[in-house]
This record gives structure tokens, C-alpha cells and sequence, in this order.
């Protein structure tokens, strides 16, 4: 873990992950649910996530250890620094192992500063406001396929002004291709 936090700016994709996790409610069951997900900050794709009833430090670990299969990171000399909170999860000791293990950075934001994960806490607010409010779940199942729509959604019809007016997938794909070039992100 990166013991002081300090600014980053990435000027490509796989540099600078941001999670968090994500609560929700089903109405139907009287019982809450999670969503733990990973944005790559330069283009904004949602790499991989999590929905489940119980989100710990497993939980978190197996959704990053899928999101750098999905970006084929596993055996670069560079990885993308992890930016989280200090939520439980993020502070256990199977989670800081697995990225030390890794050779993952690992930068915890200081407490009581959500703006420093901005992106992640954006791309939120955007499910919360688009998706979640949307709907009274009435089971798990419901919930879980109306999340996994909206996921499909965001990454690959939703535009961003910040990426070109882009889909995020389609931004990276361009990206990987270079047919495109990241303009500097504000972190």
C-alpha cells in the first residue's frame, strides 16, 4: 500500500484503477445487496465488478485478480496503482497480500475525502440515479439482472464527453488500437 497518498495523473488506460463498493436495497426481500466495481480512470470502462449479498475481502479480491485477466495485465512489469477507500475490504490483510503478491499498488485515500475516488463515486451515482433508483427490486434475481444490464449499458452505449463522446469500451478499443490518443484526466 502507498502509505502517503499523492496525485496521479495517468496519461493511459491501465495506470490508475479506482473501486469502491456500492449498496443497494431489495425491497421484495428486506435485505441489502452489493456492487463492488473497478473504473480504469482514463477510459472509464468498468473493468470488472461484483453483485453479490455479501461483499468482503474475497469477494473484492477475485474481482480484481478477473479485472487484470480481462486487461491481460497479469504478466506486465507494470501494473495500474488500485485507488480505494478504507473500507473493511480494503484494509484486510488477504487484499493488501494479494496485491503485494501482485506487485499492485495499493493507494488508500485519506478519510473523508470521496473526491479523491471522484470517478468511481461518479460512475455511482450514474447507476444509483439511472438504474437503482429506477426500480423497487422485488427478489435478488431482479436486482442482480437489471445491475447487469446497466453495467452492459454503460460500457458500451453510454457516451462520455470526457472520452470523445464515447462508449468507454469503445474508447479503449480505439485506444489499444491507437487509432486514438487520451487527453490528460483530471484526477
Amino acid at each position: 500500500m502507498l502509505e502517503n497518498w499523492h496525485e496521479i495523473i495517468p496519461f493511459e488506460s491501465n495506470q490508475l484503477w479506482e473501486a469502491d463498493i456500492k449498496y443497494g436495497y431489495i425491497h421484495g426481500e428486506d435485505r441489502f445487496l452489493f456492487i463492488f466495481s473497478i473504473i480504469d480512470i482514463c477510459d472509464r470502462s468498468i473493468i470488472d465488478y461484483h453483485i453479490g449479498l455479501h461483499c468482503g475481502a474475497k469477494e473484492v479480491v477475485q474481482t480484481l485478480n478477473r479485472a487484470l485477466m480481462k486487461r491481460q495485465l497479469f504478466e506486465v512489469e507494470s501494473k495500474p496503482i488500485i485507488r480505494t477507500d478504507n473500507g473493511p475490504q480494503f484494509i484486510s490483510n488477504s487484499f493488501e497480500d494479494y496485491c503485494k503478491n501482485r506487485a499492485i499498488e495499493h493507494e488508500r485515500i485519506p478519510p473523508k475525502t470521496p473526491n479523491m475516488n471522484a470517478h468511481i463515486e461518479s460512475f455511482h451515482r450514474i447507476m444509483e440515479d439511472d438504474c437503482m433508483s429506477r426500480f423497487e427490486f422485488a427478489t435478488y434475481g431482479e436486482a442482480y439482472e437489471a445491475i447487469t444490464d446497466f453495467m452492459d449499458f454503460y460500457n458500451h452505449r453510454r457516451i462520455h464527453s470526457s472520452i470523445d463522446d464515447l462508449a468507454p469500451n469503445e474508447f479503449y478499443e480505439l485506444y489499444k488500437e491507437k487509432k486514438i490518443n487520451i487527453n490528460q484526466i483530471r484526477v
